[in-house]
């Protein structure tokens, strides 16, 4: 299923940001990016969502013109251009990621879809975005106002873009992913502070006590995994991770992955606690 996609054709810009996506154009109210192997899979992963009422994806219009995929343009400002998010904030994001993995654990993609395999195999429970990260995360102050997990309602809307790494994997894979760069956890942080973080982030998503004791584990699997293919990247020359390399991404991801693991017994014991 498809959608008819607004004008007009003569308002384009190049959009920034896209470490790993081709050239990426706004044509009016699109988005033009190139159509790829996995695209199948994302456009009907994209549609069900649509029909399920999920606001925080985009409108997906499939294949238009050939050899691209077409979607709705999403306004507004990118999180990781504003400043961290607070715990309630934090609480928001993890009913976010909650709602959109109960509404993936039934999906079915088309027989023959495929889709773009990053990190390496995970418990395959539900469909997950695997890029949850600040970057992906337009957040529209002139947007409509949407309901919010811990009651009322939020005077901004909350979309999340570039779905094009979406595929099966765990829940606690795809939440840890989020707390690298939501949290965040860096290097150089307070341990303290980001275990009550981490917390606010579990609390929204609904994180019993089995998945409070893994989503350490899991964050740091998902940052290291990271790391790990940058480096990859680097060895071969396969890219864009060869370029991101030589960019200096290995220099984040490395040291993060030290900090997790360095603070994950005592980050299992703040998010274990009554």
């Amino acid at each position: 299923m498809t959608h008819d996609h607004p004008g007009p054709e003569d308002d384009v810009e190049v959009l920034e940001g896209g470490n790993v996506s081709d050239r990426v154009l706004r044509i009016g109210g699109t988005v033009r990016k190139p159509w790829l192997p996995s695209s199948p899979a994302v456009t009907s992963l994209l549609e069900h969502l649509r029909r399920r009422g999920y606001t925080g994806a985009p409108v997906t219009y499939g294949e238009r013109p050939e050899g691209h995929q077409c979607l709705a343009y999403v306004p507004g400002v990118p999180a990781d251009r504003m400043p961290p998010m607070t715990t309630e904030e934090l609480r928001e994001l993890g009913a976010m990621a909650r709602r959109l993995h109960d509404l993936t654990a039934g999906f079915r993609p088309p027989e023959e879809a495929g889709w773009e395999r990053l990190f390496p195999s995970e418990e395959p429970e539900v469909i997950c975005h695997n890029d949850l990260a600040p970057w992906n995360l337009v957040r529209d102050r002139e947007g409509t106002q949407e309901a919010f997990a811990g009651g009322g309602r939020r005077s901004e809307s909350w979309c999340l873009i570039d779905w094009d790494g979406a595929g099966p994997a765990s829940r606690m894979g795809d939440l840890g992913y989020a707390a690298h760069g939501f949290v965040p956890l860096h290097e150089g942080g307070d341990p303290e502070a980001d275990g009550r973080r981490l917390r606010a982030l579990a609390d929204g998503y609904g994180c019993d006590a089995e998945q409070r004791r893994a989503l350490p584990g899991a964050a740091l699997r998902r940052v290291r995994g990271m790391f790990d293919v940058l480096e990859e990247g680097a060895r071969t020359g396969r890219m864009p991770w060869a370029r991101l390399h030589a960019e200096g991404h290995a220099d984040h991801w490395g040291p993060a992955s030290e900090y997790v693991a360095r603070h994950q017994e005592r980050w299992i014991e703040v998010l274990t606690e009554p």
